[in-house]
């Protein structure tokens, strides 16, 4: 049985005429943190929309979980415990944090909603703290916080993380990696990351995908892409956070 839980091949997005993915392969395996990092525009985000199927995929595949989910609609593929927290956060403002974590539960793991809010307080204890609190009046730092953990509240097989560090401070920044880590390691979660903070996410991630006009032009371990002389000069000179 493959070791692989997400496989994209040739895959080209659109939005309307302009071509936004140009023939995309990546892949994750099974318990791996993988890394995709490049500059504003690149097309990173596109990428994690199109395989949670908004916009779908116009060439090319999306393989999760042996089953193909190219051209399945959105609502589908999260019940198949993809879950993303995207890009700016987006959480419900007006709801508490304790209401956030209800919308991230999954119908079909309601008997595991209270452990799995207590997991969400352990990971996050500044969470706990303020689970009464309506998201909107939360700093950057815990909405980010919250929106990982309605995330997690589905139990997913893959965590789909768009740019978790933007606009946090360095401190901050440290929490969520280090959660981050916790969670592929102690619990063995699949994590996809899609990040500016470059120096950060390579040094996490197993593996790294460098896109460039949405084209993946490079790929190597964590550990290769942080020692590749073009890496640095593009995306880690003066850029150690």
């Amino acid at each position: 049985m493959s070791d692989t839980l997400l496989s994209v091949k040739g895959v080209e997005t659109y939005y309307s005429n302009i071509r936004a993915l140009a023939g995309v392969d990546v892949e994750v395996k099974k318990g791996e943190i993988v890394c995709l990092i490049g500059a504003n525009g690149a097309g990173k985000s596109t990428l994690m929309m199109t395989i949670c199927g908004s916009p779908q995929a116009r060439t090319g595949t999306v393989i999760f979980d042996g089953e193909d989910i190219t051209h399945q609609p959105t609502h589908l593929i999260a019940r198949r415990r993809i879950a993303q927290s995207p890009e700016g956060r987006r959480i419900f403002p007006r709801m508490t944090v304790y209401e956030n974590l209800q919308m991230g539960a999954s119908l079909d793991n309601l008997k595991y909603f209270n452990e799995d809010v207590e997991k969400i307080y352990t990971l996050f204890p500044r969470l706990k703290e303020r689970q009464s609190q309506r998201g909107g009046t939360l700093s950057g730092g815990e909405q980010q916080m919250l929106s990982i953990g309605r995330a997690l509240m589905a139990r997913p097989k893959l965590l789909l993380l768009d740019e978790p560090s933007l606009g946090l401070a360095p401190l901050i920044v440290k929490q969520i990696f280090d959660a981050i880590k916790v969670l592929n390691k102690e619990q063995g979660l699949t994590v996809f990351l899609v990040e500016q903070n470059a120096f950060a996410a390579l040094k996490l991630s197993d593996r790294g995908y460098v896109m460039v006009n949405g084209q993946v032009t490079m790929s190597g371990s964590g550990k290769e892409l942080l020692a590749n002389p073009e890496v640095r000069a593009a995306y880690l000179e003066g850029g150690r956070h």
